[in-house]
């Protein structure tokens, strides 16, 4: 395990200081508040460990509200909303300064069996055939804002190895195309066999490239060129089937609509072999900035 992997575990390993009431300490990130992935990956945490293990968690529902300050502790606040007989519910909000700045709802379920059947695994490139984001970003170091920007990316994402599968949006600058995406992701590094760590790793990842689509709609480049300006404003994931987060996961992305200052980003989450693991829908502000 890098010490990147470790110290986002450290993050995830919430102090308790109550009954069900967590405190979080927050990543570095690239942007002047706390990465959207961290607070929901935290707060899965938090509402995890109120329930009972033999529960996996099936589905999250959340709202970003307040930008997150990376230089403050975030507080999470469980509600033991539902305690049935096959299904859990809990409710969080993560406050910082007197303020709430996310609200999540999860979904616990006791195995069963079912119907079963699944859409098909779109095609993709092994994920060992294409480069890493130490190879791939500095090819583009001239496209973003600042010379920092690149160091400062891999920095906060040493801790996953993702791959794009085609050109991501900074490579593309001014070349509207088809809103579609993919990236192959894992953890660098192997990870304890607890079910709640890889969904919580998994719902961290799911964060960084789902707008992806939208700015590839445009022939936009993202926040780290300057042409948007943009923030997450709601998350929503469905856990299928059994996965790892330290196995390589293809992440397939579009974007069906952008209007109205918003871009909306629907994915599926495949397994190597092609389970599909886990769907996930985000809505976020992507403004054009004003000269």
């Amino acid at each position: 395990m890098n010490s990147e992997l470790d110290t986002l575990l450290g993050l995830l390993d919430l102090e308790r200081i109550e009954q069900d009431i967590f405190r979080g300490r927050s990543h570095t990130s690239v942007v002047p508040r706390v990465f959207g992935g961290q607070v929901a990956a935290q707060a899965l945490v938090a509402a995890g460990r109120t329930v009972p293990e033999d529960r996996m968690a099936h589905s999250l529902h959340a709202y970003f509200l307040r930008p997150g300050d990376p230089g403050a502790p975030i507080v999470y606040t469980v509600d033991r909303i539902r305690d049935g007989r096959s299904f859990t519910t809990r409710r969080v909000v993560a406050v910082q300064h007197g303020q709430p700045i996310f609200h999540l709802s999860a979904s616990f379920q006791l195995y069963e069996e079912g119907l079963d059947h699944q859409a098909q695994m779109p095609d993709a490139p092994d994920p060992e055939t294409l480069p890493s984001g130490d190879e791939l970003l500095p090819r583009y170091a001239d496209a973003f804002l600042s010379p920092t920007v690149v160091d400062r990316l891999l920095e906060t994402r040493a801790a996953v190895d993702l791959r794009y599968v085609q050109e991501p949006p900074y490579a593309t600058v001014g070349r509207p195309r088809e809103p579609r995406s993919q990236v192959w992701f894992r953890t660098n590094g192997k990870l304890a066999d607890d079910p709640l760590l890889h969904v919580c790793l998994a719902t961290y990842v799911s964060d960084m490239t789902l707008l992806d689509s939208v700015l590839l709609a445009h022939g936009r480049g993202g926040w780290a060129v300057g042409d948007i300006v943009g923030a997450s404003l709601d998350h929503a994931m469905w856990f299928h089937r059994p996965f790892r987060a330290d196995e390589w996961l293809l992440y397939d992305q579009e974007s069906p609509s952008s209007s109205g200052g918003r871009g909306l980003g629907q994915a599926r989450i495949f397994t190597r072999d092609g389970k599909l693991a886990i769907s996930v829908i985000q809505e976020g502000v992507m403004r054009v900035p004003r000269d």
